[in-house]
């Protein structure tokens, strides 16, 4: 029984982290034009994860993305910059794309 209320209590640990970054995903409207497993008008966030995997600077590649937009990595429809979100935020929502699978 032990071993299932740990369980029970890890789990709810890991999936928390999860939902708040998605709260700030929306919070924050990015999820008016993606959202985390098909694609909307831009990436799914987990075609995002896969594609940047063992990269070790996407973090850091992404945070930028996201506060000055982008162009040009997923076609011809450009990421405007999101004035909504600071650069802490920023890196909180790359590292968040970055664990999805």
């Amino acid at each position: 029984m032990r071993k299932l209320i740990l369980a029970c209590a890890l789990s709810a640990a890991a999936f928390k982290p999860a939902m708040a970054d998605m709260a700030l995903a929306t919070s924050k409207n990015c999820m008016a034009c993606h959202a985390v497993d098909k694609k909307i008008v831009g990436p799914a966030y987990k075609e995002v994860a896969a594609k940047y995997q063992g990269d070790k600077a996407a973090a850091d590649k992404l945070a930028t993305k996201i506060l000055k937009g982008g162009s040009g990595v997923w076609g011809a429809i450009p990421m405007p910059a999101n004035p909504q979100v600071n650069e802490a935020d920023s890196k909180k929502l790359a590292a968040w794309v970055l664990s999805l699978k």
